[in-house]
């Protein structure tokens, strides 16, 4: 008697526990896919945009019951799994809020035409903090290919400077159109090594827009959330972001290119305490040798053209310095950015003269035009097409 009571008492618990789950998951999936749902709406202008729906079941045999992981970047977990017979990322968050996961798979579809872009796949919804299906990305992430302290610690090849100035072109190129191809310009405010991955083929996948915003209609500026120690100085005197705040996480991104340095971990320049890798570079690229500065992986690159290698370096220190200047307004566009580094690039190709920064370049009289445009907050059919063929054909300068 005593055991048949034990035992309906325990079944009548476990009931109520599997309901509870399946109650809260439930719950989960409405209220997380009715926040997908509006974001989709207001961001993508009722346009289709794929996005499958993965039960709970399938993301844990997907990757065998998340043993899988690859990674780990801040709040995101990156695991490889296998849907359908393919083979996908799964990304796991630890965000407070739903709405920051919604965000950054939202703006991840807006920009999925973009082949510089991680694609998302599909999503679930029933967990607490939604879990995202991307495409997959073979060769980890830009940071561990890039930093001297992590390229020496995993002992990997240091990434070729041809490599590293294409990425930084097609991820200008991927921001570029971030800015102009929108009615609604979108800000990224989340730059970094870390939140850019690589394919088989070390083609860049920009990712982790989790804090982007967008601008809203008539106004030239947005309020600035709290996402990073590195952030435009802009943002601390007030409060406000434009476009300009990514054109200056770009330009320490460039640096952090440059230098194989870690913008929060300083591991072979001398800098001194309480400054950043911008300070530092800024104070000390005029008095300095180009080979104080730049990674000396890069340098000890075999091949001809020192000199022409040394000439592209020293334009891109100039162009990095550029796009973090103080004052926002004298920052050039990621059009601009996007160009000038095509030239750049094709500076080896050509042996044509570098003239040094924007402003010897001319860059500024379509940076006046652009800056314009950018405060009608309506990209014009001219600005896009410049965009999307910055990288494709030969630029006139």
């Amino acid at each position: 008697m005593r055991w048949s009571w034990f035992t309906s008492d325990h079944f009548f618990n476990k009931t109520r526990r599997e309901r509870k789950e399946r109650e809260e998951r439930e719950r989960a999936f409405y209220e997380n896919g009715s926040k997908l749902l509006e974001k989709l709406i207001a961001s993508c202008n009722a346009k289709p945009i794929p996005i499958r729906t993965f039960s709970p079941q399938q993301l844990l045999l997907a990757t065998n019951n998340y043993s899988s992981e690859l990674l780990g970047v801040d709040w995101s977990y990156w695991y490889k799994g296998s849907l359908e017979g393919r083979i996908v990322l799964i990304k796991r968050t630890d965000y407070d809020s739903a709405d920051l996961a919604i965000n950054d798979l939202v703006i991840s579809a807006q920009m999925s035409a973009h082949s510089n872009v991680l694609k998302p796949i599909g999503c679930c919804l029933h967990t607490q903090s939604p879990i995202f299906v991307f495409e997959f990305a073979a060769n980890g992430v830009l940071a561990d290919r890039i930093f001297v302290s992590r390229v020496t610690k995993l002992q990997h090849q240091p990434m070729v400077w041809e490599t590293r100035l294409k990425i930084a072109r097609q991820i200008a190129h991927a921001l570029s159109y971030l800015h102009t191809a929108f009615p609604r310009p979108v800000i990224h405010l989340y730059i970094r090594t870390r939140s850019i991955l690589l394919d088989e083929n070390d083609a860049p996948k920009l990712s982790d827009f989790i804090h982007s915003v967008s601008i809203p209609e008539g106004e030239t500026d947005v309020d600035a959330p709290l996402v990073s120690i590195f952030r435009a100085p802009e943002i601390d005197s007030t409060g406000k972001v434009t476009e300009k705040a990514d054109v200056y996480d770009f330009g320490r991104f460039l640096l952090e290119l440059l230098t194989g340095e870690d913008s929060l971990q300083i591991f072979r320049l001398t800098i001194d305490k309480g400054s950043t890798l911008v300070a530092h570079i800024r104070n000390h690229a005029q008095g300095s040798c180009i080979s104080e500065i730049v990674d000396p992986a890069i340098l000890a690159e075999d091949g001809e053209g020192v000199a022409s290698l040394e000439h592209q370096l020293q334009a891109v220190v100039g162009l990095a310095l550029t796009c973090t200047e103080e004052d926002p307004q004298t920052r050039p566009t990621m059009v601009d950015v996007t160009k000038q580094l095509r030239r750049i690039e094709r500076f080896a190709q050509t042996n044509e003269v570098l003239l040094g920064n924007l402003q010897n370049l001319k860059l500024h009289e379509s940076f006046e035009e652009h800056a314009s445009a950018s405060l009608k907050r309506s990209a014009s059919s001219d600005e896009i097409q410049a965009v999307n063929e910055a990288s494709e054909r030969p630029l006139e300068v």
